[in-house]
């Protein structure tokens, strides 16, 4: 395997990766429904606590699937603009 093709699987695994879970599937069709939201709000929806969502988020957020921006005290999160091809096609399937 050359340089270039090793560097696209690894890329093409870190974003299988995060979407292999059934709470970062729900973050996704989350934002993908309301645009933006906090932490909290996302941690409300999906029924889960707001340290597990955080570190979903991280996750997300490392593979270039979401963004997120610090507001006064809350961080908002929202679909990356700069996704790379397999993350929107993964995510238009949702």
């Amino acid at each position: 395997m050359t340089n270039s093709t090793t560097k696209i699987t690894k890329e093409f695994e870190r974003v299988l990766k995060a979407f292999a879970n059934r709470r970062r599937l729900a973050i996704v069709q989350h934002l993908k429904k309301h645009h933006e939201a906090t932490v909290g709000d996302i941690a409300e929806t999906i029924e889960l606590s707001l340290k597990a969502t955080s570190k979903h988020l991280g996750i997300l957020f490392a593979a270039d699937i979401v963004e997120r921006e610090q507001r006064s005290l809350q961080m908002w999160y929202s679909l990356s603009l700069n996704q790379k091809p397999a993350s929107r096609s993964i995510i238009n399937l949702l």
